[in-house]
């Protein structure tokens, strides 16, 4: 009886540990931002100030607490070319105002230099795999993007945008339509246009376009309440795009970028 006491001890010891239950929340959201080297340093420095600013909001908090579960799950993501992407705070279970605000404070402790290329199909193909194993188990999971100008680097959009929605993601948008920076040559006059038809994607996805940046705080919390509340806009809301459903087929030119792209290098030969 003694040995066989001893084996069933020796059997706990080298037993797996049980994988720890995920955490059920009522989103899994990644904030995924542009910080290519078209966004000037203000420019950076406004998109992580807005959101520092808008996840500690009164708007954004009673967002979360209004919520089935009442917590979120979030992660903060900056992206450039293909392979250019670097998490700027990982995942994070948010409850209340304290978790919201030590969150916000992590963004604007430090301001990284852009990096080269707009490869919108390399942050979701990056973004996507970063729901599996989080750790977290959400009502929905969103991908949030904003950007200045259009694909040109890396593979097709809509094939990223298309493998994620597959996956039960939902992608928004929040197309950055200023003329301040480097970003003159990738500027289009209807770059909500093209979110809405070759980035965004999923049931209830929306595209929230950015004409000045004195409209960027307001506009990232209205976006953030309604991704976190998983509320679709009313048409009626001003400046709301609503996006089109996975499966529709676009009518803007999904590759305009990297025609820009191609054209731009012919002139540098």
């Amino acid at each position: 009886m003694r040995a066989y006491g001893w084996f069933l001890l020796a059997c706990l010891l080298v037993a797996p540990a049980r994988a720890q239950q995920p955490v059920e929340v009522d989103v899994e959201l990644i904030i995924a931002v542009d910080v290519s080297r078209s966004m000037s340093p203000r420019e950076l420095e406004i998109q992580r100030r807005g959101y520092a600013e808008a996840l500690a909001s009164d708007e954004v908090v009673g967002a979360i607490r209004d919520g089935p579960l009442g917590q979120v799950a979030l992660a903060y993501l900056e992206w450039a070319g293909s392979g250019l992407q670097r998490v700027i705070v990982d995942w994070t279970l948010i409850r209340d105002r304290a978790g919201a605000k030590a969150f916000a404070a992590r963004l604007t402790t430090q301001f990284d230099r852009s990096m080269r290329r707009t490869s919108i199909s390399g942050a979701i193909a990056f973004a996507a795999p970063m729901f599996e194993d989080n750790g977290f188990r959400g009502l929905r999971r969103v991908i949030d993007i904003s950007g200045d100008g259009p694909n040109n680097d890396g593979g097709p959009v809509t094939l990223a945008r298309d493998a994620a929605v597959a996956k039960g993601i939902v992608i928004n948008g929040l197309p950055l339509m200023t003329r301040e920076g480097m970003g003159a040559r990738w500027h289009l006059d209807d770059l909500d246009r093209y979110y809405v038809d070759c980035v965004t994607g999923g049931p209830g996805a929306f595209v929230i376009p950015v004409l000045e940046w004195d409209h960027f705080p307001q506009a990232v919390r209205r976006k953030l309440v309604l991704e976190l509340a998983g509320r679709t806009p009313r048409p009626a809301e001003p400046t709301v795009v609503p996006a089109n459903f996975h499966g529709q087929p676009p009518t803007y030119d999904c590759f305009i970028g990297e025609k820009i792209m191609r054209r731009i290098e012919r002139e540098m030969d």
